[in-house]
């Protein structure tokens, strides 16, 4: 990837989440941050309101945010390389980069310049649907903040594309080139989507590396796992979540552990899971409650919510947080650590292997190995995290943590410019499909609802999906306000009351995906982006129908 590489192969913010309130400038693209991420929402509020940091927002809905904007991108979806590119044009072409930065710190600068030149405002203009005005205003706002430095912040609105990785390695070319990584005030910021995302990657939980993002396809660390677990390790690639349900349909996955997701309502082209899930000779689900997909499951192990358990997170600024048990766990709930290794325990004797593989006496012997294996863990111990936590990475028992990565020089060395071009959506509107749907999310609610929907005052709140139409739209299919609508696409259909809005323009609807009576996500698209095998969630062809 780009020259932040490391970061962007853990997701993680280069810089702490209080750090963005230092900004002299933030670019928030593709986030519905104050509905998403509510706390970090809060440090942009203050670096605008108290501080008078400019704020761009490049969104094609109307969110909060936009409220406190100097500038708005309406920019149409799936245009987000087109944008990011246009800006680092302007940029360039005005003389707003910051040269001295360009020549100590990175390399290929001139090829990744020379890539831009078909990016004109105008060109950019013509593919995003932003004005020219507005595209130099952004890009001077953030390329010369009146003080201090400019951060970005990112969430899936850019990741959930089939461009998906490139949409981030322009997000990283354009912080380079104006010198705005491993500054306070600055970097390169994605928001995790749910809690502890961070430190599961962190751990391995990820196809293509060993805990602390070192790769199986490399000798040496393979060699030290193998050295440590005393098995024989593969160097082989394994498959993204997004490829399990391919591999389930051609019998190459016979079995499958599912552990605190509910893929039946979250996966792009949902009704797929739903088809494949069955033919899997076993499934086992180990959560908290009897999700849809636990529902599917052959068995159901009863895990513990974080009040339940003793143990890690790691949030999306990197930070280590220690979480003790405050509460009793209900009825045969068990602690997820205790089912897991006494599950291990008993497929290791299955397989003639050592049954002390999993001799732990508890979380804190567990990051004991952690920090033995995992360099940038290597300082990391329950005793050491105290209130505030330590932010990786943390490679000795002295080390403070890092809160700003890149700091004099990057991870890899030089920042690596990498040329990135603008390809369509996997998916665009048509004749049959007119419109084009895109996902969010609500503050009301929270990812597939297998928690907030119990939350009585919440769901008093948002009871219900409601599909954000234009009234240009409504108008045109004869919707009104309240009315029930069936939004369809290639894949699939679902009903839901309309809401006649502004919020999105013509062309453009809008649902979450919160609702197990609404199943949103039978209709969105399995199409991957190529590189990460995320899947483009943000942009698929839809048509709305009056239902009755």
């Amino acid at each position: 990837m780009a020259g932040l590489a490391t970061t962007f192969g853990s997701g993680a913010m280069t810089n702490p989440i209080a750090d963005l309130e230092n900004a002299g400038a933030l670019l928030v693209i593709g986030s519905n941050t104050t509905e998403a991420h509510p706390i970090a929402a809060l440090a942009i509020k203050r670096a605008v309101r108290q501080h008078g940091a400019a704020l761009i927002v490049a969104n094609p809905r109307y969110i909060e945010l936009c409220r406190y904007a100097d500038v708005w991108l309406r920019a149409k979806p799936g245009t987000n390389v087109a944008l990011l590119n246009g800006l680092a044009k302007i940029i360039l072409d005005e003389g707003l980069w910051d040269k001295d930065y360009v020549e100590s710190r990175t390399e290929n600068f001139a090829a990744w310049a020379e890539s831009l030149a078909e990016y004109t405002p105008e060109t950019v203009a013509a593919i995003t649907g932003v004005s020219v005005a507005d595209l130099r205003a952004a890009a001077r706002a953030y390329a010369k903040p009146k003080q201090g430095h400019a951060a970005i912040v990112y969430a899936m609105g850019i990741t959930q594309h089939t461009t998906g990785t490139s949409n981030v390695i322009a997000t990283a070319n354009l912080a380079m080139v104006t010198g705005n990584v491993g500054v306070s005030g600055g970097g390169v910021n994605p928001l995790r989507g749910q809690s502890n995302v961070q430190g599961a990657c962190d751990m391995g939980c990820l196809p293509d590396v060993f805990p602390g993002y070192q790769r199986v396809t490399d000798a040496a660390p393979r060699a030290k796992f193998e050295e440590a677990w005393g098995v024989p390790l593969s160097g082989e690639l394994g498959l993204a979540l997004t490829q399990m349900m391919g591999a389930v349909d051609e019998g190459d996955v016979k079995a499958m552990y599912i552990l605190g997701e509910n893929p039946v309502l979250s996966e792009g082209d949902a009704s797929h899971v739903t088809h494949s899930l069955p033919k899997l000779d076993f499934l086992v689900v180990q959560d908290i409650f009897l999700s849809e997909t636990a529902k599917l499951a052959d068995v159901v192990l009863p895990g513990s919510s974080f009040a339940e358990k003793t143990g890690t997170v790691t949030n999306t600024e990197r930070r280590v947080q220690l979480v003790n048990r405050a509460v009793a766990r209900p009825g045969e709930a068990r602690e997820d650590l205790e089912i897991l290794l006494d599950v291990a325990r008993r497929t290791a004797r299955k397989l003639g292997l050592s049954e002390g593989l999993f001799d732990f006496a508890g979380s804190e012997a567990v990051m004991e190995e952690i920090a033995r294996l995992t360099p940038s863990y290597g300082g990391i111990a329950h005793s050491r995290l105290g209130d505030q936590g330590l932010q990786w990475p943390c490679p000795t028992p002295e080390h403070p943590g890092t809160p700003i990565l890149h700091v004099g020089k990057f991870t890899r060395g030089l920042g690596r410019f990498v040329p990135v071009g603008q390809l369509p959506p996997a998916e665009l509107p048509d004749e049959e499909y007119p419109l084009l749907l895109t996902t969010g999310r609500s503050l009301y609610q929270y990812h597939t609802g297998t928690l907030s929907r119990r939350v009585a005052g919440l769901d008093q709140l948002m009871p219900e999906e409601r599909v954000e139409i234009n009234p240009a739209d409504s108008v045109a299919l004869g919707v009104a306000e309240g009315e029930p609508v069936a939004v369809s696409s290639r894949r699939g259909r679902v009903v839901a009351k309309a809401k006649v809005t502004d919020r999105v323009p013509p062309g453009i609807v809008f649902m979450t995906f919160h609702f197990a009576e609404t199943p949103t996500n039978v209709l969105t698209s399995a199409a991957l982006d190529p590189v990460s095998k995320i899947q483009e969630l943000k942009v698929c062809a839809v048509k709305v129908e009056r239902v009755g």
